[in-house]
């Protein structure tokens, strides 16, 4: 039963699915592991990063709680973790030093609901549309800040407001370090840093908890004088309704605002790059908004951090092996029953530790492979102002700046084409009289200053040809350009406009500009006709005859040599073709091009109505199969013909058969025509490829065509050179058939036609 006949079939007798309980109890040996391994991270991660917000600690563990249960369980992407993330500590920090902490709970609150607004408008996608140099450099001004921040209370004194304090009163704050919590939070840093070197099987721990474990360890043994994680009371004592700010309207939407759309980008671009990481269920974007800004509500309502996707735990969830969205679920559910229970555990961990573990996560935010694409993509100077901005500004303002210098070099990099202008066949200095002007890319009015100036180095009374490679020019360009042409012609010049563009330079200045559609021909694809009368010179030396061939091998030199030479170098000391491609010679049949081939690939014979004689009759496509495969070795062998063949249409003229004078009073072609008549009484006898090329609605000519590929590929598997080598599995004899109309390749077989669509199997 073929698959289009399998697919019409009825379907057999449904077999039910997995049922939920039977999926969790499947996965649950992945899932539960995964999410002990996440717990672990999450911890530590969680505790910091409310310190460093200037949040209440136990703020943290009720974000990481409510990201994992709520955010894992609603989100679209079942594999991401959400909870705390050090992007958001900057932003937090400043709404809380101007609101207060309830306030900032409802800024966190109205965040999430703008975020659930942001997935149920299914406009999730559209916050990808920041250039990623933004994002990146966003993070690695939210490290800086973070590192400077923490390396204060790494010291043993207090973070200050502003990074520029941070910095400056850095000297003073040496002075007085004191070096117990020095000694416990660069014991911290050290084992962050080493522990991707140690052993597979301790390696297997999460890095943050074994340091913060040992530092708390350390802390308690040796006699150091440190200080510690101070709580208020327990998890449920921690739990704080919202008060609404009191302040300017103005700076609360702002706020309101900064939180969602940076928690929704983090999230977004967290769940993307999660994706690359599995192979299995891809994210629902506009669904995770919804997750984020349920999550975002609850932990606002009930006194916890703002909450987004966290990348560091969903990488870590992912090679833990988690296969659902109950790893995230469960790791939210161990995070709340060590917050209630184990409370007086958390209050014997150093400050210093979290400091130490808080500089380290700061210090990776800065990535040296974005500062490296940043420099080869030219986008340095934007990532450069944007980590600035966010440093010393805030994060709002950061940002922004980045978005607006990315904007202004995305439109410097739009409207300025690449323009040159050089002589031909000489120096400038001794001016061969021959010029080239190229401009490529997109040209407005904001480019004629650039493009007048540039016309003005070419001499007058120079042959000029201006090749315009553009696929946006508006009327004012043009009109310069025209003008420009107008000038130098009656100065005693000659110039060419020739357009490679997607631009119809016939209609500029008929309609409004509009940004060419489509891509430029390939001038290797486009007959001469069709660009070379832009070239023609009355006062050419040049016979008529040759202007075409000629202007094309020039066209040839000027854009192609340079690119062929590399494929020539390994083709100057012999030739190994694949296949002999034995074709008509119809001046519309250009083998290259229709199997996208090169030099070297195909070992060409051609001859009128690709015809192969039987009896060995023609010397030349005997010699032509011969060399090929005796002396090239090709592995294959293609006849391919073509619709609307003229070969084929003097066949069905003559009826297929020899008039009654003799063939010494016959032309060339009528004699030659003789070897295609088992081709037309094949079709005549009604022979399966007639049948299938008449069912694909071809008419009697192209019906005969393809009638006699066939006819030649059985005159082939009896020749005495092929059919040998084709029983001998040397070589493969195969059939095409180029259809001129739609430009489409059909292959043909002995028996049956059909397109050539895919690669085959």
């Amino acid at each position: 039963m073929s698959i289009l006949e399998n697919e019409k079939a009825p379907p057999s007798a449904a077999v039910p699915g997995p049922t939920l309980g039977e999926r969790l109890r499947r996965n649950a040996r992945y899932d539960v592991p995964a999410s002990l391994v996440v717990f672990l991270v999450a911890l530590p991660l969680s505790l910091g990063i409310a310190i460093a917000s200037d949040a209440p600690v136990m703020a943290g563990l009720v974000a990481a709680i409510v990201g994992g249960v709520v955010a894992g369980s609603i989100g679209g992407s079942p594999l991401q973790v959400s909870g705390p993330a050090a992007g958001l500590t900057v932003v937090v920090a400043e709404l809380v030093g101007t609101f207060g902490w309830r306030a900032t709970c409802a800024i966190t609150v109205a965040a999430g609901f703008l975020q659930i607004i942001f997935g149920l408008s299914r406009i999730a996608r559209a916050a990808l549309a920041i250039a990623p140099v933004v994002v990146h450099a966003m993070l690695a001004g939210i490290g800086i800040t973070i590192a400077f921040q923490q390396i204060h209370v790494l010291l043993g004194g207090g973070s200050h407001s502003s990074t520029w304090a941070n910095i400056t009163q850095l000297p003073s704050q040496l002075a007085s370090v004191r070096y117990g919590e020095v000694l416990i939070g660069s014991a911290v840093i050290a084992i962050l840093l080493l522990w991707k070197k140690v052993p597979r099987k301790f390696g297997m721990l999460p890095g943050p908890l074994v340091a913060v474990a040992v530092a708390t360890l350390a802390s308690l043994v040796l006699p150091l004088d440190v200080d510690r994680i101070t709580l208020d009371g327990s998890l449920f004592d921690a739990l704080s309704r919202p008060a609404m700010p009191q302040g300017p309207w103005l700076a609360v939407a702002t706020g309101v605002l900064t939180v969602a759309l940076i928690a929704s980008v983090e999230s977004l671009l967290s769940a993307v790059a999660v994706d690359k990481m599995h192979g299995g269920e891809r994210t629902e974007f506009n669904r995770e908004l919804v997750g984020q800004g349920s999550a975002n509500m609850v932990s606002g309502l009930i006194g916890g951090l703002p909450v987004t996707g966290v990348i560091v735990r969903s990488s870590t969830n992912v090679a833990a092996g988690a296969r659902t969205r109950a790893s995230a679920v469960l790791h939210g559910v161990w995070i709340l029953v060590f917050a209630a229970l184990l409370t007086a555990l958390v209050q014997q961990i150093p400050m210093a530790a979290l400091a130490g573990l808080l500089i380290v996560i700061g210090i990776q935010l800065v990535k040296l492979a974005d500062l490296r694409t940043a420099r080869r993509t030219g986008d340095l100077w934007v990532y450069g102002f944007t980590v600035a901005g966010v440093v010393f500004l805030n994060l709002l303002e950061g940002v922004l700046l980045g978005l607006a210098l990315a904007v202004i070099l995305l439109l410097w990099r739009v409207i300025h084409p690449k323009m040159r202008a050089e002589p031909i066949g000489g120096s400038e200095s001794e001016d061969s009289g021959r010029w080239r002007v190229t401009v490529e890319g997109s040209c407005s009015f904001l480019s004629m200053p650039a493009l007048t100036g540039l016309l003005a180095k070419v001499p007058d009374g120079a042959h000029v040809t201006v090749e315009l490679a553009v696929d946006f020019l508006d009327h004012a360009m043009f009109e310069a350009i025209d003008e420009w042409k107008r000038h130098h012609e009656r100065s005693g010049g000659i110039v060419v406009i020739d357009a490679l563009g997607t631009v119809d330079m016939d209609s500029v200045g008929d309609a409004p500009p509009q940004r060419g559609v489509g891509v430029a021909s390939a001038r290797r694809f486009a007959p001469w006709k069709s660009w070379q009368p832009r070239h023609s010179r009355a006062d050419d030396s040049t016979p008529v005859a040759l202007r075409p061939l000629l202007a094309g091998v020039a066209e040839y030199h000027r854009r192609n040599a340079a690119h062929l030479q590399s494929h020539l170098d390994d083709l100057k000391d012999g030739q190994s073709p694949d296949s002999l491609f034995l074709t008509c010679s119809d001046s519309r049949i250009v083998p290259n091009v229709i199997t996208s081939s090169g030099p070297g690939d195909l070992f060409t014979v051609r001859n009128v109505g690709n015809l192969v004689p039987v009896g060995r009759q023609d010397v030349s496509v005997e010699a032509g199969l011969t060399f090929a495969l005796e002396e090239l070795g090709v592995s294959s062998v293609i006849v391919c013909g073509h619709s609307g063949c003229g070969a084929m249409k003097a066949v069905l003229g003559q009826g297929g058969q020899r008039d009654d004078h003799s063939l010494t009073e016959q032309g060339p072609v009528e004699q030659w025509l003789t070897f295609a008549q088992p081709s037309h009484k094949a079709l005549l006898s009604g022979h399966p490829v007639a049948r299938a090329a008449e069912e694909l609605g071809f008419d009697e000519v192209d019906r005969l065509g393809m009638v006699n590929v066939a006819v030649q590929l059985q005159t082939l598997q009896r020749h005495p050179v092929v059919g040998a080598a084709a029983a001998e599995g040397r070589v493969r004899v195969a059939g095409m058939f180029f259809d001129i109309p739609s430009a489409r390749v059909l292959e043909i077989t002995s028996t049956g036609v059909s397109y050539l669509d895919t690669v085959p199997s």
